[in-house]
């Protein structure tokens, strides 16, 4: 099996990279993806974008994550666009992925929480939704589909944040909400697939940062990435790292083939994303710890850049659910 990125993804990575390394502002990034094109990737072709798939958008996430950009990319397209651009009607398209191509527009959807629905009319908390306060819509999955909310209509109420981007509870009393029918599994396993793909972006670009530094700094007039505890200490962090990119890439290259176009494909790409998801939960906090420990007294600055990819990445385990939950779904897929 072979996940190497054809000439189209390996595009996408470089231009990603080169825009989101010459920005230091979110909001100068943001409008930077929209002027390459970059958000438009996921966006069908007969409103302006490139009609791409999960595989592309994950590639823009990695390259995110690598830089640990504070941006609603995962938000916008693999929350969003994507959802949409697969399960929308024609209508729905064109009414509510108007200005993402420019950067104008920022979508969102509430994974966790309860809701139930009565008619078109949708009631319920949803709990730490990424960017609702900046979000056109927030999608919320309830049974086989997907609602609409417009957090206009909401009570949003600001919750912390490791790594400080917006982050909400929003609470719906009887709202009126537009349906997309059929869509409820895909989002779920888009917005694990692209959380994935940003945290493997985090933890690759904590471990280059890592690297850099033991091979620059010295102690005893040796470089410390000489010494034979450091290496050992490094390997075991590129182990995880390769790790989680393999997971995750597997997950991605089945949502973008169309393998899940049947139940039995569909409980292959699950499989692969509850593997993915696992692997992050449990295996990216201590390759962050043991980054901040290879840094010495320089890993507990925070601010040296290693904190943005350590924080994004406490973050980023809560929003799949943390390691128990995560191992308590693999389990239950073991058992059958």
């Amino acid at each position: 099996m072979d996940f190497g990125f054809d000439d189209t993804q390996q595009a996408v990575a470089r231009l990603a990279g080169d825009v989101l390394a010459g920005q230091a502002d979110p909001e100068s990034a943001w409008k930077a993806l929209a002027q390459a094109g970059l958000l438009a990737l996921a966006v069908p072709e007969r409103l302006g974008g490139d009609g791409l798939g999960p595989v592309e958008v994950a590639v823009l996430l990695a390259e995110t994550g690598r830089v640990a950009a504070p941006l609603p990319v995962l938000e916008t397209l693999a929350l969003g666009v994507l959802p949409l651009a697969r399960h929308g009607t024609g209508d729905q398209c064109e009414r509510l992925l108007d200005g993402v191509v420019a950067g104008n527009r920022v979508l969102t959807a509430g994974t966790r929480g309860e809701v139930t629905v009565s008619g078109d009319r949708v009631s319920g908390t949803l709990v730490g939704v990424r960017y609702a306060q900046r979000a056109h819509r927030v999608l919320v999955p309830a049974g086989e589909h997907v609602y609409l909310v417009d957090p206009a209509d909401a009570t949003l109420t600001a919750t912390g944040t490791s790594g400080g981007e917006p982050e909400c509870t929003v609470t719906v009393r009887g709202v009126a909400a537009e349906r997309v029918d059929g869509a409820a599994a895909d989002l779920r396993r888009l917005a694990l697939a692209g959380a994935c793909a940003l945290g493997g972006g985090l933890v690759a670009g904590a471990l280059a940062l890592t690297a850099g530094h033991v091979r620059g700094r010295e102690q005893f007039g040796r470089p410390l990435a000489t010494f034979q505890a450091v290496a050992q200490r490094i390997a075991d962090v590129y182990v995880g790292v390769r790790t989680l990119h393999l997971a995750t890439w597997s997950a991605c290259w089945r949502l973008g083939a169309g393998r899940d176009a049947d139940a039995d494909a569909d409980a292959d790409a699950d499989a692969d994303l509850d593997v993915a998801a696992y692997w992050l939960a449990q295996e990216a906090p201590p390759v962050m710890e043991a980054c901040h420990h290879l840094h010495g007294g320089l890993g507990v600055d925070a601010g040296y850049p290693l904190h943005r990819f350590s924080s994004a990445t406490k973050d980023l385990v809560r929003f799949v659910g943390g390691v128990e939950h995560r191992l308590a779904r693999l389990a239950d897929r073991i058992a059958g």
